[in-house]
Order: C-alpha cells, then structure tokens, then sequence
C-alpha cells in the first residue's frame, strides 16, 4: 500500500471518528460510523492474504448489519417521539435496538464471535486501530445515550463478556487472539458501569487504550505473532521484554499499576449502588483474563529457547516507535498515584 492510500484511509478513519463523537443527529453519527468502517477495510486486507480478505469481509458484514440496526433504533425513536437527538432515545424498543447494535459495533458479548478471527487476520498495527480507535466512537455513543439504556441487559452482558473473553482466551497461542479475548473482557468491565457512571467507562477506555498500544508497539517491535516466538525475545531485548511484562500484569489490573485504577474504581461505584454481588462476579471472572495474561508475560520473560543464540543482546532498539513505546510503558505503570487527583463525583 501506497503511503498517499494509508493518508488517505488514515484521515478517512479520524474523520469518522471526529463526526461521530461530534454530532447530536443519528444520520451524523450513523454517516462516521459508515466512514469509519470503509476506511478500515483496505487496511485489514492490505496483505492480500486469504485471511486477511475473510478478515475484511466478516468485518464489513457485521459492521454492515450494526450500522442498519442503528438506523433502524434511530428511525423508530423518531417514529415515536419526534426526536432525532442523540440524547433523547426515550421509546424502550429503541434502547433496545441500540444496546444490540453498540454490542455489535464494539464486539461485546454475546455479538463478539466476529472480533477474534477478524483481529487475527490483520496485521498488528491494524489490530491496533480496531481495538482502540475503532472502539471509541460507539462507546461515546453509548455515553451520550447511558441515561435511557437498559441496566439490566448491560449488567448480563458485562458479565457474560467478562467471562468468555477470559475463558476462550486460555488456551491460545496466537497473540491477537489472546489480545482481542484481552479487549472482550475490558469491555465488560466498560459496560457494567456506563449506567452508573459513565465518565468512569470513558476512563477506563483510556486507560485501556493506552495500555493496549504499548502492548501492541512492543509486539510489532519485536515482530511477535505467537507465544512460541514471544519465547526468544528475551535473548534479543531484555530491557524490552522487562517493560513488556508489566506492561501486560497493568492490562491485567494488578496493583500497583495504572490497570488497577479503573477496576478499582467500578468496583467501589457499584459497591455504592448496591450492586456488590455484580462486582464480586465481574471481579472473580477477571482472574480467567489474568492467567493468559500471567503465561503471556511468563513467555517473554521467564522462558528461554533451548538452544543458544547467535547474536548480541541490544539494549537500545533501533526503530521509530522506541519513544512511544517507552512513554506509553511508563503511563501504564506509573498512573496510580494519581488516584487522589479524581474527584469523589466522577
């Protein structure tokens, strides 16, 4: 791919991005997500690999059958009400619709069978995009809509991704896979509290997106694909891999690394909102996500190959992204501190 056609597509995806977010009409809203999805679609299937063509082509279909199902929420709210503002989703069958269709979009549960296979056959800086960008704006959707959604529905499918995305993610070996069942249970943990509080949803989004891309720069830096070739990185980059391993136990939410401040958090907020049994559920299925991500870190750090290798150990790696990788390391390990500075109301 040409680097005028990644401009192009690039621009194409913040621009989509920026509509959605942007607009109080669901006809906006619905044409950035539409842009969003298009712009997407060379970059999953640049390599003309079969896989990667299977990839583009379940993506676009869900896409597809998600953005009508929007329009079709929006349409018969407007029936009804009058109403064609973001905000004003009122009629249940509606929010209904929409809850389905976000679910869709973001690849929660029980509508994210189509999330894994499309992240594994894309390459790792697309995977990338659609596990932070792509996401972020039907979660603003379901921000500016969280008032009239149904708590009860989003509470069982929190739950329910929480737990698949920890149990298939097992007995993986390919790292996309284990890195989208990853994003399938921090969405869980997204939606259980936009009801409550969804400025906390928003900051664990960003929180998880930045964990997220310091994984997935490390992972194209060293040009890992599966566990078995993550097991000879600490022989290349051991500095690297050290910074790696706490960057995966802070996606996994262990304290005292920035991952922990987001479920903290929710789990007080829905302590508060008499929903302790909800939060000792979501907290105790969290320990699935938490043992691919303890053998992920065990592949890169503990486990060396068998055999010797022939070259020198680098301390310094010599690629364009070995500032933001260290950045975005030091942001997912070090934000807990932090935790004073939000405010009770949040």
């Amino acid at each position: 791919m040409t680097p005028q056609a990644k401009l192009v597509f690039t621009t194409s995806l913040l621009l989509g991005t920026t509509i959605t977010i942007s607009s109080n009409h669901w006809i906006t809203a619905w044409a950035g997500l539409e842009i969003n999805t298009l712009a997407i679609l060379p970059l999953i299937s640049k390599s003309h690999h079969p896989r990667a063509i299977e990839a583009a082509t379940k993506y676009f279909l869900t896409q597809a059958a998600a953005s009508a199902l929007v329009l079709f929420s929006s349409m018969t709210n407007a029936w009804y009400t009058g109403q064609w503002d973001i905000t004003q989703l009122t009629h249940p069958t509606s929010c209904l619709l929409l809850t389905s269709a976000i679910a869709m979009k973001l690849g929660l549960a029980p509508f994210h069978f189509w999330f894994p296979e499309v992240l594994q056959g894309s390459p790792l800086t697309t995977g990338l995009l659609l596990s932070t960008v792509m996401k972020f704006p039907p979660i603003t959707l379901l921000f500016m809509t969280s008032h009239s959604l149904n708590h009860t529905l989003l509470t069982g499918m929190a739950i329910l991704s929480t737990a698949l995305g920890g149990w298939m993610g097992l007995n993986q070996t390919q790292v996309r896979k284990i890195l989208a069942f990853s994003s399938i249970s921090h969405l869980g943990w997204m939606a259980i509290i936009i009801s409550y509080a969804p400025k906390l949803t928003l900051l664990n989004f960003y929180l998880y997106a930045l964990m997220t891309t310091a994984v997935f720069l490390t992972l194209n830096s060293i040009k890992t694909l599966k566990l078995s070739t993550l097991m000879t990185t600490w022989t290349k980059t051991p500095a690297l891999s050290a910074m790696f391993f706490l960057t995966l136990l802070s996606l996994a939410g262990l304290p005292p690394l920035t991952g922990f401040l987001p479920k903290w958090l929710i789990i007080q907020e829905l302590t508060k909102q008499d929903m302790a049994m909800a939060a000792t559920m979501i907290s105790i299925l969290s320990l699935l996500s938490l043992f691919f991500y303890l053998r992920l870190a065990y592949c890169a750090t503990i486990t060396l190959p068998p055999h010797t290798t022939n070259h020198m150990k680098r301390w310094r790696i010599n690629n364009r992204t070995s500032t933001m990788i260290a950045i975005l390391t030091v942001l997912s390990t070090m934000l807990l501190p932090m935790s004073p500075m939000i405010p009770p109301t949040f």
